[in-house]
């Protein structure tokens, strides 16, 4: 896949994982939208680069269609990279009580729905696109996490949300072979982001 002159829609991409795969991709040509809640880093990393700032709830059907509608002032949507995430630390039963509901449906909301939301948006408008020589329309990466294999104490949420990632990658593949998009995900390990660094011990 060529990436040069073509356009991508990068979640978190302010910070972290989402920063560096931005930098990334306008480092070799790419034209890249930074989608994030975080206005003031999201938008001082577009301006960086020579992209373009949406700010941008990955949950919220109307944030999702602005940030594709921005890919799509630029040229075709090619590129959708999810990096969008939250990460809380709660144990199912701690000091406090039980581990708050709220929590862990915000932490499914953002890390799962999210990204199914912004794969399902773009998937609309790479279906669109002409097909290149080798018959793709798109490609979207989204990031799960090891823990969705291999949860901690105080993970549960986001151990599950990041195991729903894992779960529909293949069917969404599926789904999607015929239009010549390709779907994926990816489970990084541990490293340094402002993500990890907001952990506890």
């Amino acid at each position: 896949m060529q990436i040069a002159g073509k356009v991508f829609i990068v979640t978190g991409g302010a910070s972290g994982l989402g920063e560096g795969t931005a930098r990334m991709l306008a480092d070799n040509g790419a034209k890249v939208v930074v989608a994030d809640m975080q206005a003031d880093k999201g938008a001082a990393v577009a301006a960086d680069i020579g992209g373009v700032f949406v700010k941008c709830d990955v949950s919220q059907e109307a944030d999702g269609q602005a940030a594709v509608a921005a890919a799509l002032k630029l040229g075709k949507l090619f590129g959708l990279v999810n990096c969008a995430g939250i990460a809380p630390a709660e144990k199912t039963v701690g000091k406090n009580g039980a581990h708050a509901l709220a929590v862990f449906a915000k932490t499914v909301t953002v890390n799962l729905i999210g990204s199914f939301n912004m794969i399902r948006l773009a998937a609309e408008a790479m279906s669109k696109n002409e097909p290149e020589s080798t018959g793709e329309r798109g490609v979207m990466i989204s990031t799960a996490s090891v823990a969705a294999y291999d949860g901690q104490m105080g993970q549960a949420a986001y151990s599950a949300s990041k195991g729903g990632v894992v779960g529909m990658t293949l069917p969404i593949a599926r789904d999607l072979a015929r239009n010549g998009i390709r779907n994926m995900t990816i489970a990084p390990g541990i490293f340094g982001t402002p993500m990890l660094f907001g952990m506890p011990q």
